[in-house]
């Protein structure tokens, strides 16, 4: 994967293209029609909202916590048993 900084001056669509190849997903959710998916990059999270064939790629402030970025996920996170 590219450094944040180069990855973030990339058109939109060749940033979806990267991380749909070459990144890692985390989750998946979806909400009002669109498929998100949640990718982990560089310290950071990119989201990926996906209807109709368009794709738009989201970044977080770096401010936001974690647990904020996730929350919308967990109901389809697998947890593991016994923690």
């Amino acid at each position: 994967m590219l450094e944040h900084s180069l990855f973030r001056k990339l058109p939109p669509w060749v940033q979806a293209e990267l991380l749909t190849q070459k990144g890692e997903a985390l989750a998946l959710r979806h909400f009002n029609g669109w498929s998100i998916t949640l990718h982990p990059y560089e310290n950071t999270f990119v989201e990926v909202w996906a209807k109709f064939g368009v794709e738009v790629v989201g970044t977080f402030h770096q401010a936001v916590s974690y647990m904020d970025v996730i929350e919308p996920y967990l109901a389809v996170m697998p947890v593991p048993e016994g923690t």
